[in-house]
């Protein structure tokens, strides 16, 4: 029985508003099995089933069609769930008037445009841009499932407008049970389209031969009347004449009125030229005033005086005019090269740099200025970067300190001194090795290195973005050039160079990185990145604490840039990095934690409190707590990060192969995958680290301890036989202390490492916390078995000599007068080890004398089963032996060991005799009350032991 589906639940929608056919991507809930299943989508009450493409049951993509309402719900209605609901809303922005050149504040479809020339919109559909029914039949309502369509015919589509259009696909899908004739009918359709695309060429040509015949009659009537009158060229034309005479009385009035004419003509020059130099003294006296202005600086004056000589005098055809505006064009030309040389000097401000650009652009300059300053501070910042790296390699060679890369006269504070102040890193701990004092100085060059890169890429890619965005949007002219028409030429230019100035970020970007990786991940470049970008020699391991602050300098980066709004794409390669910084960084310190866990062992004192324990499972707990405490901020999600804790194994396996279709995200989540199995075998190598260094106290000689730091409180009382001011536990000390040890591992450590673990976001540890305790309780077992064989063996092993001791026989004893001295040796061998448990912990003891009991219980059975008869008195005295025992240690008889005295005592001879039995509780209660003071250990209490 099919499991009934929830109805669809929009919860997002990306952008939320837009003008219409604005494409949108819908998510939400259950919103179809798939295409078939989707059958109704509205945004704001239009429906927009027929641009919708279903892509999983959670996400849709279509555009928003030209709704009335201006805001409202968005429905999704399925076949498996009904119709649906919405938590938000779509508003429909009113489209206004937007030229090919304008900016806009929303995306502006290319398939709706605004002609500027008709003033009027040409829109398209976007339902034109689908592919009409080429056959002109109905298509069937049965359809093929897309899944056995794919099965049949791999790489191609049955999609009319893709490259790989399969006919018997689109056929199969579309028409899979069509009639004969309806098929034949829509071949049919398709030869009439075939010709009428063919005739279409032919019949334009058709239709306009009137007017070609028209325009060639015109032009040979043109031509006729041109041909008939020719009569201009007969010499003996009144017009001819006409001219002769005209100029035959001209040069008889200037031969009459030669000298006077002259005198005239010579005062007229003189007049005029005085009246031209004063009219025109601006022009004259204006390559002067350029050459002042320009050495002033007033570039202002210099550019209005030029504009204004250019309207007057561009075009004169006065020669004097000519040559004076020609040397002011000379002196303009050298203005240009100044300024465009002041424009692509390094370093600049953004102030400067649209100054001089601006300039150029009212000089009306060759080329495009602004691009060229674009192109030399990208060079630059380059230059500036791999020069950082070169400085810092040749003062490594040369064995120099700490470097500072002149920025300039930058006056911003040093990145290392802005972090240093923000977030001040916690150096070192208990458990590392103590430094100098000027440690903190001492900062390694590869970490300088960052900061010093950091300054470049913060302190010059702002201005070098802000001067695109300037170049982008046309503020870089001044009104002279928006009248010019400039400002619209500069964003031409600027969306045909959108491409090249992406790949100038994206080399900045990649520049940034594969330096910082030269530096602290050589191993992730090759072999010719390496020789570019590397170089680094006698490099030292960087520990966790300044690859922290590595990543605390490349994330001030990356938020800087962020904050600039370029594009994510542009700096994912940035967002790469940090994951590969976090992961080593985090790798780097698990290794130095597992150095740390490994000199725990060497500050063991063997000072035991009053739980049992040492200072050992604190030092490992402290240990590992700083761990955690030093990985919080690299491990710390940032926006745009991967939580790299967040999942465990199993969890991450299921993410990379159901959810993520793309390859550069599997690839991304194989390797976190990766480095998650990295991170869980070092953390199991740390605890089995840790669990060698117990087993490695346990069985150590007394010559391989190191005594020289350890110490006993000696106002505590003489707890240990023969303990001094020096000292040292013996080897069953010592099994008793690891033990002890491990039981609180077991109960308080691990739960409390494992709440420490959650705290700092590290999940899925669970696994590695049972695999840890697992380890510890075997190594409990085998320690416990080390020492039960080492204190009860020698105990097991008196019985029987003690038994036999002076040729004793059961069949031939005389009368019992009390217990005899073997079973009161082996019960003083047991108060010892009590005493000796109880030193060290109260809660071994029960364990200890439990099973060192068992094997003498176990030994008594088998020694009485060996014995063939007993006499009388031999019978009364093993009874009285057996139960002594029992009744001594009856706080610590365990279920074996009770059936144990039962098998022992079931072989003696029953007692029937009244005064056999009287004597046999005698002499028991005489044994009880000479051994009452010894006996007391084994009775049930709460004396803690004695600290030391």
């Amino acid at each position: 029985m099919s499991r009934v589906r929830q109805p669809p639940l929009v919860t997002g929608i990306s952008p939320n508003e837009g003008t219409s056919w604005t494409k949108v991507t819908i998510r939400g809930e259950n919103l179809g099995t798939g295409p078939a299943d989707l059958v109704g989508l509205s945004i704001c009450g239009h429906n927009c089933l027929l641009t919708a493409e279903w892509m999983s049951a959670s996400k849709i993509v279509c555009r928003v069609g030209p709704a009335k309402d201006d805001k409202g719900e968005i429905i999704v209605t399925t076949k498996s769930g009904g119709h649906g609901t919405s938590t938000v809303s779509f508003k429909l922005l009113k489209a206004e008037k937007i030229g090919i050149l304008d900016q806009s504040a929303v995306w502006v479809d290319e398939m709706n445009y605004y002609d500027m020339r008709t003033d009027r919109y040409k829109g398209i559909s976007p339902l034109s841009l689908r592919p009409s029914n080429p056959l002109g039949i109905d298509f069937d309502k049965g359809k093929v499932p897309l899944k056995d369509l794919e099965a049949l015919f791999p790489g191609v589509s049955g999609e009319f407008t893709s490259e790989n259009f399969s006919a018997t696909w689109y056929l199969i899908e579309n028409h899979s049970v069509t009639s004969f004739d309806q098929l034949r009918m829509a071949a049919s359709n398709l030869k009439k389209q075939a010709t009428k695309k063919n005739e279409g060429s032919l019949a334009y040509v058709k239709g306009g031969l009137s007017t070609f015949f028209e325009a060639q009659d015109a032009l040979a009537a043109i031509h006729q009347r041109l041909e008939s009158d020719g009569t201009e060229r007969v010499e003996g034309s009144m017009t001819q004449r006409l001219e002769n005479v005209l100029n035959r009385a001209s040069d008889t009035a200037d031969t009459l009125f030669q000298e006077v004419l002259g005198r005239k003509d010579k005062a007229d020059s003189t007049r005029n030229a005085l009246n031209v130099l004063q009219r025109f003294k601006f022009l004259f006296n204006l390559p002067l005033n350029i050459e002042r202005n320009i050495q002033k600086g007033d570039y202002d004056v210099v550019i209005n005086d030029y504009e204004k000589a250019k309207s007057l005098f561009s075009n004169t055809e006065v020669s004097v005019f000519k040559k004076v505006y020609a040397e002011v064009e000379t002196r303009i030309g050298a203005l240009r090269s100044l300024l465009l040389d002041k424009l692509l000097e390094t370093p600049s401000t953004l102030h400067d740099q649209k100054r001089y650009i601006r300039y150029l652009s009212d000089l009306h300059a060759s080329g495009d200025p602004a691009w060229q300053c674009i192109s030399a501070q990208h060079k630059w910042i380059l230059g500036l970067m791999q020069n950082c790296k070169e400085e810092f390699i040749n003062c490594q060679r040369v064995g120099l300190g700490a470097i500072a890369l002149d920025l300039e006269g930058d006056p911003r504070p040093s990145a290392f001194s802005r972090i240093r102040d923000t977030a001040p890193l916690n150096k070192g701990g208990i458990l590392h090795t103590p430094r100098h004092n000027t440690w903190h100085y001492e900062t390694p060059q590869q970490v300088q290195f960052v900061e010093k890169l950091s300054d470049v890429v913060i302190g010059q890619l702002p201005n070098f973005w802000k001067l695109w965005i300037s170049y982008v949007n046309g503020s870089l002219f001044s009104e002279t050039g928006e009248k010019s028409g400039q400002v619209e030429k500069s964003k031409k230019n600027a969306r045909q160079r959108q491409n090249d100035f992406k790949k100038m970020i994206e080399e900045v970007t990649h520049r940034l990185v594969k330096l910082v990786r030269g530096a602290l991940l050589p191993s992730t470049l090759t072999e010719l990145e390496l020789r570019l970008y590397g170089g680094w020699e006698n490099k030292t391991e960087l520990t966790g604490p300044w690859l922290t602050q590595v990543i605390h300098t490349v994330r001030i980066i990356f938020e800087a840039l962020v904050a600039l709004e370029i594009p994510n794409d542009l700096l994912q390669v940035i967002q790469d990095l940090l994951l590969e910084l976090r992961h080593h960084c985090l790798l780097v310190t698990l290794h130095h934690t597992a150095e740390d866990v490994k000199r725990v062992a060497e500050k063991e004192d063997w000072v035991v409190d009053n739980e049992g324990i040492t200072s050992l499972p604190a030092q490992f707990e402290q240990c590992m707590v700083q761990m955690l405490q030093s990985l919080k901020e690299p491990m710390e999600t940032k926006p745009g990060e991967v939580n790299i804790l967040q999942l465990d194994q199993d969890q991450a396996s299921e993410l990379c192969v159901d959810i993520i279709k793309d390859e550069g995200a599997r690839k991304l989540c194989e390797r976190i995958m990766k480095v998650r199995e990295q991170v869980e075998k070092l953390w199991k190598d740390i605890n089995k680290v840790f669990i060698n260094c117990l087993e490695q106290l346990s069985t150590k000689t007394d010559r391989d301890i190191d005594t020289s730091h350890m110490s006993v409180d000696l106002a505590s009382p003489n707890l240990f036989s023969g303990i001094q001011e020096d000292f040292c536990p013996t080897l069953e000390q010592r099994l008793l202390i690891i033990l002890s040890n491990c039981q609180y591992l077991e109960k308080h450590t691990f739960l409390n490492l494992a709440e420490h673990f959650e705290k700092h976001g590290f999940t899925g540890t669970e696994k590695i916390t049972r695999v840890t305790v697992h380890a510890v309780k075997e190594l409990d077992e085998s320690l416990f078995d080390a020492y039960i064989e080492r204190k009860s063996d020698p105990i097991v092993g008196s019985l029987e000599p003690g038994i036999y001791a002076g040729h004793f026989d059961w069949r031939d004893c005389s009368t019992p007068t009390g217990v005899r001295n073997y079973l009161k040796e082996a019960l003083v061998n047991i108060i010892t080890v009590h005493a000796e448990v109880f030193t060290v912990s109260k809660d071994l003891v029960p364990r200890v004398l439990t099973r060192i009991i068992e094997g003498v219980a176990e030994e008594i059975s088998r020694l009485m089963q060996c014995v063939s008869s007993f006499s009388k008195n031999g019978a009364i005295q093993a009874r009285l032996e057996i139960d002594s025992l029992r009744d001594a240690v009856a706080s610590y008889l365990s279920s074996e060991s009770h059936a144990s005295f039962k098998q022992a005592l079931e072989v003696l001879p029953q007692l029937h005799n009244g005064a056999d039995k009287k004597l046999l509780e005698e002499l028991l209660n005489t044994f009880k009350s000479s051994m009452q003071l010894q006996l007391t250990c084994f009775q049930p209490s709460n004396v803690q032991p004695v600290k030391r």
